[in-house]
């Protein structure tokens, strides 16, 4: 908006020194007032660029028309060619419908300085030509703004769906984790009290794990919050999802030579596995065991976890937003994901990722 101003300031000088040094002008007093007292009508020409419009025209239309029955040809002072700008502003501002209205205003305008003041076929050409320039760069400026407007919405959604998918990912596994300890120390309480102490410690360590991984993803959220103050869990944590008790176990394989994989690689595999994880403790009725197997080969990292349970048809119909998760997850990494029934009976969930991810 400063901006602005010093832009009008400048206006209302150049035209009050045209007004005051030109010896040709006619009417000087009058048309000095009209170009100096016009000139603020551009500070709204983003806010109300019709109404600007219809003023700076149409003040262009009553001068030519003083002069006309004054008998007085060429009234007006060449600073007023400011008012081009609001033909650019009409059209990169503008609503559709202000744009007609506002183009129909600037072409009588235009049609009426022909029939009061024509001097030529150049004269003429030359001004629709630039009333047509700076209606093309308006015009221009929008659909390059509205472009960038578009993209940015993307990224914003692109984000959102990221962020869902890691909360969903991470809360829906801790979360799961000590309903299933809660569950199992109120089974046990009766028979072995302290087994209700276990299941109390290990959900104080589900709970704090998920305490500590959204603070790392509020840190990552803020602005200017360095990357590795949040670190992500990769392959080699997947460890830490093993257990004996309660059941199901949970058994983890991984290779022992494992190459360093990309860091969207390594965090991938590990919230698929966290899924898949969490898919079977959820859905696999009566399961004894799920196993998670990592093999490296290929330049391919396979991930496949199993359960041994009996299938809920519900499962087979409705994935929800975890697999859904899971599957854009891979997909942007160049990978393949498969879930499904298991030939050997139970549930099976294999991803297939590259170890370099092209940039």
């Amino acid at each position: 908006m400063s901006r602005d101003w010093v832009l009008v300031g400048v206006l209302m000088v150049t035209a009050l020194l045209e007004g005051t040094l030109r010896e040709d002008v006619t009417w000087r007093l009058v048309v000095t007032i009209v170009a100096v007292g016009l000139a603020p009508v551009l500070l709204w020409r983003r806010t109300h660029p019709l109404v600007c419009v219809v003023v700076g025209f149409g003040t262009g239309m009553a001068l030519g028309l003083a002069s006309l029955l004054g008998g007085i040809p060429g009234v007006g002072l060449n600073t007023m060619v400011y008012i081009l700008v609001l033909v650019y502003a009409l059209v990169r501002w503008g609503s559709g419908r202000e744009i007609v209205i506002g183009l129909a205003v600037v072409a009588v305008a235009a049609v009426f300085s022909i029939a009061t003041d024509y001097t030529g076929p150049t004269e003429l050409f030359g001004g629709f030509a630039v009333l047509a320039a700076a209606a093309a760069g308006g015009a221009a400026f929008r659909y390059r703004a509205e472009s960038w407007r578009r993209a940015l919405g993307q990224i914003r959604s692109q984000e959102r769906v990221g962020l869902a998918r890691e909360l969903h990912d991470m809360v829906a596994h801790h979360v799961l984790a000590i309903v299933v300890q809660a569950q199992a120390g109120r089974a046990m309480s009766g028979q072995r009290p302290e087994a209700a102490l276990e299941a109390l410690a290990a959900i104080e360590g589900e709970a704090s794990r998920t305490l500590a991984e959204m603070r790392a993803m509020v840190r990552v959220l803020r602005d200017g919050a360095p990357a590795e103050y949040a670190p992500q869990p990769g392959v080699a944590d997947l460890v830490s999802l093993a257990r004996r008790d309660p059941v199901p176990v949970v058994d983890v394989e991984l290779p022992d030579d494992l190459d360093e994989l990309p860091l969207q690689v390594d965090a991938a595999v590990y919230r698929l596995a966290q899924e898949a994880l969490t898919n079977a403790l959820r859905h696999a009725r009566n399961a004894s065991r799920v196993e998670i197997r990592v093999v490296e080969g290929a330049g391919r990292l396979r991930l496949r976890v199993t359960d041994d349970g009996q299938i809920d048809p519900a499962r087979s119909v409705n994935h929800g937003f975890g697999l859904l998760g899971m599957t854009e997850r891979v997909q942007l990494l160049g990978g393949t994901l498969r879930a499904g029934p298991a030939p050997e009976g139970g549930w099976a969930v294999d991803a297939e990722l590259p170890t370099k991810v092209r940039r």
